[in-house]
């Protein structure tokens, strides 16, 4: 693989205009989105999709999301756009919601891996949204991380895991929501939620009414089926350090941790409870404040490295609402191994 010399470009004019340069170019480049930072190319060129996967280390079945900055490039990239698909836009993009639907053949096979459909969204964060139009290209662009590896929330996150892999990431500050966007198949009678995110299941039903929820949102999917969208098939979000879930009350957590104490045991758990725990521990937020758990989450995962962590029990979050984003990347993360203490 090539080896670059990759630049820091600051959030300005001249910092998107030279990564809009390079993307026009074939290379791909690290952006700030309003949920991760993202690895992007030019979605319609399939030699430019083909960089991200070996800069990533990212298997080849799993597709990529497509980023618009405006409502009618929807219709040159899908086969339909639904009523229903519609009233989504309407009330959640520009935002972290991603929408899947039949491709159009202008979509390389290899973004969609080979699938017929393909995964749109249009992201909130300004200096995106000025980088797709400035660059004139919709944009592929999963997180800008080693794959497996947690997903970045900053520009430091993305030169760490990407430095010397692709020329350029551009500082667009720390990312707001900080989990992935959560994924919506329209493509059957019924929405499909295949990842959690930043628009919960209830903020989906306020408009669809019917919402399925796949089964890999919370369960393994096995490695012979076929993933149909981004973050449902193989391990993710994951630290160096073998990673455990735990849910239990904040007191049998810790009894329950302080039994396992050792070299390189660390909890990871909510503010404030880890008053008593006799091993090092970090904390990801507050017990009841699901969107501050992510987004500190993925810096926290990346703390673990950093402070040689070899085996972390990790607090189990709420499953409700935005809890559900933040349980199903710490499922991930734990390669889906949990202890049950209540």
């Amino acid at each position: 693989m090539k080896k670059y010399k990759t630049l820091l470009l600051e959030n300005n004019e001249t910092g998107i205009k030279k990564a809009a340069a390079l993307l026009r170019a074939g290379e791909i480049v690290g952006i700030p989105t309003e949920t991760v930072y993202g690895l992007a190319a030019n979605a319609l060129n399939a030699s430019a999709i083909r960089r991200i996967f070996k800069a990533k280390g990212r298997p080849q079945d799993n597709p990529l999301i497509v980023h618009i900055a405006e409502l009618n490039s929807l219709y040159e990239l899908v086969m339909d756009v639904s009523d229903t698909a519609l009233q989504l836009a309407m009330r959640f993009w520009p935002g972290p919601l991603t929408m899947v639907f039949a491709k159009k053949p202008v979509i390389p096979d290899i973004l969609s891996a080979g699938l017929a459909t393909v995964a749109i969204r249009m992201p909130s964060h300004p200096t995106a949204l000025s980088l797709i139009k400035a660059a004139n290209v919709p944009l592929a662009a999963p997180s800008a991380n080693r794959s497996g590896s947690p997903s970045p929330t900053t520009a430091s996150h993305v030169i760490r895991d990407m430095d010397g892999r692709i020329p350029a990431v551009l500082d667009g500050g720390a990312c707001s929501v900080g989990v992935e966007s959560t994924i919506l198949d329209l493509t059957g009678e019924v929405p499909c939620l295949l990842r959690p995110g930043g628009i919960t299941p209830e903020m989906i039903r306020s408009v669809t009414g019917k919402l399925k929820i796949h089964r890999a949102v919370t369960a393994e999917l096995s490695r012979s089926s076929m993933a149909i969208s981004p973050g449902m098939k193989y391990k993710h979000y994951s630290p160096k350090a073998h990673v455990v879930l735990v849910k239990g009350s904040p007191q049998a957590f810790t009894r329950f941790v302080n039994s396992r104490s050792g070299e390189g045991v660390v909890a990871m758990c909510f503010d404030k409870e880890q008053y008593g725990l006799e091993v090092p521990y970090v904390t990801y937020g507050a017990r009841g404040d699901a969107a501050g758990q992510a987004r500190q989450l993925f810096s926290v995962l990346r703390r673990l490295d950093d402070i040689g962590a070899k085996t972390v029990y990790c607090a189990c979050p709420n499953e409700r609402e935005m809890g559900l984003a933040v349980y199903n990347r710490l499922l991930r993360a734990a390669g889906f191994e949990v202890i049950e203490l209540d």
